[in-house]
């Protein structure tokens, strides 16, 4: 239950935060404000009774006996009010007022100017909100009692349809303005992500811009030193390959010319052969570290024409697989990539499966954002155990050290960085029929 409500975004989770802590406060505000609007009205309420209860007293004690019966039937009773003379005071079943409310309407009632004579000599209060109205006997001074019945409904401050109202439009104006902050509190966090994956993608990508809030500000220039170090450090790894590649290559060079003047048939061949598989590591080293930072601009390619044209290269290369190497998919579908980088990946996928599998077959296909390249064989297959293991630099599954079947053991380190370095990445596994199965991933 939690995974589907709580969020997994920073900006979501912020705006719930906010969201449920704005929808308490307004719970709570309108309850405070509830409470004192029931205290409003009932307080008003009662003052109205008490006024109108010792003006009808007021108006049969200033009447002559004689006619008290006439003016109690004249009094105005338009609000339900009903008024009765009696020797005794108002008898019913009803509970008499809790004190607090009798001490309301005495208080009120002494607010009506009257002289001290003429105010009552003695009250009762029965009833109140909980019965749905209020009974109060006050005697005359001839020991005659003046008894008023008044309703009194419960307060129902709900029924104000302002209040709500008010409330809902400053509920949904104060959400916007949640959502609406949160959205631009966190567009850098999003930016600051996407800057990372473009990093990850292109090391020369331009730095972050640093403004905004101070710690969003920190941290994107803590991002640029960052970027600006790891360019520098991968700047300082080749600069110093380039130089050990130039360094040794003048060595080899002379080796070679002397291994020339060697007499042995057999002792100069082998000592050649060495020489130039270790030129050839050199420049396999060399070519590794130049894909690593590479200056290489990003450009849209046919990903589907750059499939077909490696294949008519490897028919040229290999004519006798020609007929071994085919291409299903669609007839274009265009990625972003560094136009070279990306073919010497693929050209080393498939160079792979000629020679060890004698034939290629190369499947493309689209899924959401990804293109997938399947470059399929019918070699022996690999072993499970070594499907991750072949990525690592310099390591051969092929036995002999022989240059022309074996490499150096760097190609497929080299299609892996590369295609990681677009957002992507490569996996060999065994195919179910027999042969090998590389699967090349990219962004589109």
């Amino acid at each position: 239950m939690t995974r589907f409500l709580w969020p997994r975004s920073l900006g979501g989770r912020t705006a719930l935060v906010l969201l449920v802590s704005l929808t308490l406060v307004q719970v709570a505000g309108l309850a405070i404000h509830a409470f004192d609007r029931t205290d409003a009205l009932r307080f008003a309420q009662l003052r109205n009774i008490a006024v109108r209860a010792i003006s009808i007293y007021r108006t049969v004690a200033l009447a002559d006996p004689d006619s008290r019966d006439e003016v109690v039937q004249a009094i105005d009773a338009r609000e339900g009010a009903v008024v009765r003379l009696s020797d005794a005071p108002p008898v019913s079943t009803i509970p008499p007022a809790y004190p607090e409310l009798q001490r309301i309407l005495r208080v009120n009632m002494q607010l009506v100017p009257m002289r001290p004579a003429d105010r009552p000599r003695d009250y009762v209060w029965l009833g109140g909100a909980a019965a749905g109205r209020l009974m109060i006997g006050m005697r005359l001074p001839d020991g005659t009692w003046v008894n008023v019945t008044v309703p009194m409904p419960r307060v129902r401050w709900l029924l104000s349809g302002t209040f709500l109202v008010a409330f809902l439009v400053m509920t949904v104006a104060a959400a916007g303005l949640t959502l609406w902050a949160v959205r631009r509190l966190t567009a850098p966090v999003a930016t600051l992500a996407a800057a990372a994956e473009r990093l990850g993608r292109d090391l020369n990508a331009p730095p972050l811009p640093e403004d905004g809030p101070a710690e969003l500000a920190t941290a994107a220039a803590a991002f640029n030193i960052m970027a600006a170090r790891m360019r520098r450090l991968l700047a300082d790894r080749n600069f110093m390959l380039a130089a050990i590649g130039h360094d040794l290559r003048t060595p080899i060079t002379r080796l070679k010319l002397r291994a020339e003047f060697i007499e042995d048939e057999e002792l100069r061949r082998k000592s050649l052969a060495d020489l130039d598989e270790l030129e050839a590591m050199v420049s396999a080293t060399l070519a590794f570290g130049r894909d690593t930072l590479s200056d290489e601009a990003l450009a849209s390619i046919d990903l589907a024409e750059l499939l077909r044209t490696l294949l008519d290269e490897a028919a040229d290369a290999w004519p006798d697989a020609a007929e071994r190497l085919a291409y299903a998919g669609p007839d274009h579908l265009t990625v972003g990539a560094r136009p070279i980088a990306l073919k010497r990946a693929l050209t080393n996928l498939v160079g792979n499966a000629v020679k060890y599998g004698g034939g290629a077959r190369l499947t493309l296909a689209a899924h959401d954002r990804m293109a997938t390249v399947l470059v399929d064989d019918d070699g022996p297959g690999i072993p499970p155990e070594e499907a991750e293991r072949v990525f690592q630099p310099f390591v051969r599954l092929e036995a002999s050290r022989n240059r022309e079947t074996g490499g150096v053991g760097l190609g497929l380190t080299i299609a892996r960085n590369i295609l990681r370095a677009h957002g992507g990445d490569v996996a060999i596994a065994a195919r179910p029929g027999g042969g090998t199965r590389a699967t090349a991933t990219l962004p589109r």
